[in-house]
């Protein structure tokens, strides 16, 4: 893909121009080698700014003033915001890859922990659930949604659905790769999906009811600890859950 090339300026007594490349592409896990670590997702500049504007989310919400107070508060123009040619999307496309790349560090098994599989899927996705709370996020999920849901941003927001996914099964323990993986991997992005927009209207204490909605949608698909055979099993579900998956996170397919 081609790399948009800008200019940036920077506040200072003078002001200077200095060039740099715009890339807001995710990373992609190394799900098959584990003696490598993941390349930076983001340029340094870039991450910069929105690493600040991430800060200011909860008070801003997932916006474009969030993402100018990136740019002021790290001394560059608003005009610098060219960088992000999603605009609000690529804010949100930022938190996503950090908190999914974030879970290794957050969570983290004992060798010698007697956990299942099915309990170790649990904990991480409900960890990363957790994070919208904990980050102050929550109340604007919704909003976060709804950017994600539109058109342009459907097949990145899928992908690093996806991706979420694939790093849950990975630090699970789970290192199988076949049809089944393939399938197990689409009915934890499904599950996962309904599970985050459930959350972001749930007023329960704690978000119980988000817990036990959690509980309920990994046994009804029984999505772990399960095996699928062959091919056309999991061709099959994608047909019949492919729009589904989607329409799991608010989109409007």
């Amino acid at each position: 893909m081609a790399l948009r090339r800008c200019r940036i300026h920077k506040l200072s007594p003078t002001l200077t121009g200095k060039k740099c490349v715009s890339s807001t592409q995710s990373a992609v896990r190394t799900y098959y080698s584990i003696h490598h670590p993941d390349p930076a997702p983001f340029p340094p500049i870039q991450a910069q700014i929105l690493s600040t504007a991430l800060k200011n989310v909860p008070r801003l919400g997932f916006s474009r003033d969030a993402l100018l107070s990136g740019c002021r508060e790290n001394g560059y123009l608003e005009a610098s915001a060219q960088l992000f040619p999603r605009g609000v999307y690529d804010l949100i496309h930022y938190y996503l890859v950090t908190q999914r790349l974030a879970l290794k560090e957050k969570v983290q098994f004992q060798q010698d922990a007697k956990l299942s599989l099915t309990q170790k899927v649990k904990t991480l996705t409900w960890a990363r659930l957790q994070a919208n709370v904990d980050d102050g996020i929550i109340e604007h999920w919704q909003d976060a949604l709804g950017h994600m849901s539109l058109l342009e941003n459907i097949p990145a927001s899928l992908k690093e659905l996806g991706n979420l996914s694939d790093e849950i099964w990975y630090l699970s323990g789970d290192t199988q790769v076949d049809f089944g993986w393939y399938t197990k991997r689409a009915q934890l992005a499904a599950v996962y999906a309904a599970t985050e927009t459930f959350m972001s209207t749930d007023r329960s204490k704690d978000y119980a009811d988000t817990k036990e909605f959690l509980d309920r949608r990994l046994g009804d698909v029984r999505v772990v600890g399960g095996t699928v055979g062959g091919a056309m099993s999991y061709m099959g579900w994608i047909a019949g859950n492919g729009l589904g998956l989607a329409r799991s996170w608010g989109m409007k397919v």
